[in-house]
C-alpha cells in the first residue's frame, strides 16, 4: 500500500489482487505522485495535464478528476481573459466573412492569366501576392460548396504563386474530406516546414497519421500541438490520452508475447497477497511432524508449503513449482482442494488469470465449504472488472460459514475499492469482532476511518495498532502514511524507520521495501533530499528488484530532477515488470508519454523553452490543487 504521494492510502486498483494492505497498482500511485509534486496543472474534461519542473508532461485520468473539474470555477482574471479571447474570435469571424464578400466568384478567377510555373516566374511579387490572395479566397468558397477538387486545384494555383502555410493547410483540409491521408500528411508536412507552431496544421497530420495506423507520429503531433495552445483544446488533449492508449496496446502485445508465463511478481507483491489472509497452521498430515517422499503428491505438498514460508523469491518460485507438480503426481486425497486452490494462487499471481480461476472452480467442486477458494476466485473476478461475480463469490462463502473473519475482511476491500466507507468500516470491524489478532483488519479500518474524513478517530486505532501489534513493521509504515499525509514530516520518518529496522529484524531474508521508499518520499517533500531519495529507492532494488513500486518512485524522482532519459528506463523497465495486460498498457502509457516529450523537445527546441517557461511560471500553485486525485 506505500504510495508515491502525500495522499491518504488509496483504494486498490482493479489492476491488482484485492489484498489490502498492500501497494497500489504502479500507475495509480504514479498519477497521485505526479499531480501532487506538480508544476502545471490544466483540467479539461477529465484530463488532468501535469507538467512538472522538468518539463514532463503527463496525461492523467480518473473520476476524483471530472469531479474535481466540474467543481473548480475560473478565477475573474480567467473569465475576463475568456471574454477578450470569445469577443476576438467574433471579430476575426466578422472579419472572415468580409473578406468572403470581397473574394471573387470562382469563375472571376478563371480570368486571371494562366497559372502555371513558367507564367508565375513572368509575374511580379505583388502580382504573385494578389493573385495568391485571389487563389485562395476562390479555393475557400470552392470547399464551402464541397467541391473539392476544384479547390485542390485552386489552392495549388495559389502556392505556385506563393507558397503559404495556408495554402498548403487548406488543400490538405480537401484531402482530408477525401480521405486521402498520405497526401494529407504531405501537405501538412509542408506546412509546418514552413509554420513549426501552425496548431491546426499539426492536428490534420496527427489525424490523418491516426488512420494511416501511424500511432506514434500522431501522438508527437498532438502533444506539439497541445503544448502550444498551452492545452486549451479538449480534442486534442483527448486525442493525446487516446493515441497514448493505442500506441502502449500496440507494444503491448510485444511484450505479452515475448513474457514468461512462469515469472511471478516481486515478492513483496507476493508476501502482500497472501498476507491478505490470515496465517493458518498446516493442515494435519503435512506438518513438520511428518516426512513425506517428495516424489508424491503431497509431499509435493508438504514442500511447496514449506517454500511459501520462506517469503523470498526463490521460496515463493519454488512452492509454485511444487503446486504443479503436486496435482501432475496427484493422490493427494483430503488435500486435493488445497492443491487446486494453492495452484490457483500462484497462477494468478503469474497473470494466468482464467487457469487460475479453472483451479478455484475445481477447489470448490471438490469441497463447497472450504471459503477460501470462494475469496480468491472474487479477487480475481473483481481484478477483471467483474464486480457482480465477486459480490456473488463472497456472498456464497458466507453461506458456507458466516462466522469465517477473511470473508468479512475481503467483502470490506469490494466495498473500499468503491468508496462504500460505512459498508467497509462495517465488515473491518465484523473481521475484528471475530479475530481481533488479524492485523490488517485494524490497519484498514484505520485508513477507511481516514478516507471518510474522521482523522482523530484513525488516528485512534493506529494508536491502538502500536499498543497492540508494537513488534509488527506494517503498523509502523502505514501509520506513518498518514502521518505524511498530514505534513507531520518528522513524525512519518520517525516511524518508518522503526518499521525497517523490525523488518530488517524480523525478516532478513524478506525484508519489506516499502518502509525504505516511503521514507525516500518524505525526504524528497519535506527537504527536496534527491541523493538520500535516490539512495534509499537503489537500496529497495537491491533487496527486491523486482519491486515495482521502487521502479516506479526512482522515476518519479529522476524526472523531477530533469533526468528524462534515464527516467524513460525505468518506465520501460516498470512495463517489463507488469502482471497483466492492464497493467503493461498503464505503464507503456507513462513510458510513452515521457518518450514522446523527448522527441517533442528535440524535434521542436521553441516548444522546449515554452514547457520549461510553463512549468516555471506556475511553480507557486499550491500542490494540494489536485491532490488525491486518481
Amino acid at each position: 500500500m506505500s504510495r508515491a504521494s502525500a495522499a491518504p492510502p488509496p483504494m486498490p486498483p482493479l489492476s491488482q489482487p484485492v489484498a489490502i494492505p498492500v501497494e497500489p497498482s504502479l500507475w495509480d500511485r504514479f498519477t497521485n505522485w505526479a499531480s501532487d509534486n506538480k508544476g502545471l496543472v490544466y483540467t479539461i474534461a477529465g484530463v488532468a495535464v501535469v507538467v512538472t519542473s522538468a518539463g514532463v508532461v503527463y496525461y492523467l485520468n480518473g473520476d476524483a478528476q471530472k469531479q474535481r473539474s466540474a467543481q473548480s470555477k475560473p478565477s475573474k482574471k480567467e473569465r475576463r481573459k475568456r471574454k477578450e479571447a470569445e469577443r476576438q474570435a467574433e471579430a476575426s469571424k466578422s472579419t472572415s466573412a468580409g473578406d468572403q464578400a470581397k473574394a471573387p466568384t470562382v469563375d472571376a478567377v478563371d480570368e486571371l492569366p494562366e497559372i502555371n510555373e513558367d507564367t508565375v516566374a513572368t509575374f511580379t511579387d505583388e502580382q504573385r501576392r494578389d493573385y495568391a490572395l485571389q487563389l485562395k479566397n476562390a479555393g475557400n468558397k470552392a470547399y464551402g460548396s464541397k467541391d473539392y477538387d476544384r479547390a485542390i486545384d485552386l489552392y495549388s494555383k495559389a502556392i505556385l504563386c506563393k507558397p503559404d502555410s495556408i495554402f498548403y493547410s487548406n488543400r490538405a483540409a480537401c484531402y482530408n474530406a477525401q480521405s486521402v491521408w498520405d497526401k494529407v500528411v504531405e501537405d501538412t508536412t509542408a506546412a509546418i516546414n514552413l509554420d513549426p507552431t501552425y496548431v491546426k496544421a499539426l492536428n490534420r497530420r496527427a489525424n490523418a497519421y491516426e488512420h494511416l495506423s501511424q500511432f506514434s507520429e500522431s501522438l508527437l503531433d498532438y502533444t506539439a500541438s497541445c503544448i502550444i495552445d498551452e492545452f486549451k483544446t479538449e480534442s486534442s488533449t483527448n486525442a493525446v490520452e487516446r493515441l497514448l492508449k493505442k500506441v502502449a496496446e500496440q507494444k503491448a502485445d510485444e511484450i505479452l508475447k515475448a513474457k514468461d508465463p512462469n515469472k511471478l511478481p516481486s515478492p513483496t507483491f507476493v508476501s502482500n497477497y497472501i498476507q491478505s489472509f490470515r496465517a493458518k497452521p498446516r493442515p494435519e498430515g503435512l506438518g513438520d511432524d511428518v516426512e513425506l517422499p517428495e516424489s508424491t503428491g503431497k509431499g509435493q505438498l508438504q514442500l511447496g508449503l514449506k517454500a511459501m514460508e520462506k517469503q523470498t523469491h526463490e521460496g515463493y518460485e519454488e512452492a509454485a513449482n511444487a503446486f504443479e507438480k503436486a496435482l501432475e503426481l496427484g493422490d493427494l486425497g483430503e488435500h486435493e482442494a488445497l492443491a487446486y486452490n494453492l495452484r490457483g494462487t500462484f497462477r494468478n499471481l503469474r497473470g494466468a488469470q482464467e487457469q487460475a480461476l479453472q483451479d478455484m472452480d475445481k477447489s470448490i467442486e471438490l469441497d463447497p465449504s472450504y471459503t477460501q477458494s470462494y475469496v480468491k476466485r472474487a479477487s480475481m473476478h473483481l481484478e477483471m472488472g467483474d464486480r457482480a461475480s465477486a459480490a456473488a463469490d463472497l456472498e456464497q462463502a458466507l453461506s458456507q460459514n458466516d462466522s469465517d473473519p477473511d470473508i468479512y475482511y475481503h467483502r470490506a476491500q469490494l466495498h473500499f475499492i468503491h468508496g462504500e466507507f460505512q459498508d467497509a468500516a462495517k465488515d473491518y470491524q465484523k473481521s475484528i469482532d471475530l479475530d481481533s489478532s488479524f492485523i490488517f483488519s485494524h490497519i484498514q479500518l484505520g485508513v477507511t476511518q481516514y478516507k471518510m474524513g474522521s482523522v482523530a478517530s484513525s488516528m485512534a486505532t493506529f494508536r491502538r495498532c502500536v499498543k497492540n501489534f508494537d513488534k509488527v513493521p506494517d503498523v509502523y509504515n502505514y501509520y506513518g502514511e498518514l502521518l505524511l499525509d498530514q505534513s507531520k514530516y518528522d513524525e512519518a520518518i520517525q516511524k518508518f524507520d522503526t518499521a525497517m529496522e523490525m523488518e530488517k529484524e524480523t525478516k532478513p531474508l524478506a525484508m519489506n521495501v516499502l518502509p525504505l521508499i516511503n521514507k525516500a518520499l518524505a525526504l524528497f517533500q519535506q527537504k527536496a533530499e534527491f541523493t538520500e531519495a535516490e539512495k534509499l529507492c537503489e537500496k529497495a532494488l537491491i533487496i527486491d528488484p523486482e519491486c515495482d513500486i521502487a521502479v516506479a518512485t526512482m522515476a518519479q524522482l529522476l524526472l523531477q530532477q530533469g533526468k528524462i532519459t534515464e527516467a524513460l528506463k525505468y518506465f520501460e523497465r516498470a512495463a517489463e515488470l507488469a502482471r497483466t495486460p492492464g497493467e503493461i498498457v498503464n505503464a507503456l502509457s507513462y513510458a510513452e508519454a515521457t518518450r514522446t516529450q523527448i522527441q517533442v523537445q528535440e524535434k521542436y527546441p521553441q516548444l522546449a523553452a515554452k514547457l520549461q517557461g510553463m512549468g516555471t511560471g506556475a511553480a507557486g500553485m499550491g500542490a494540494g490543487a489536485f491532490a488525491g486525485a486518481r
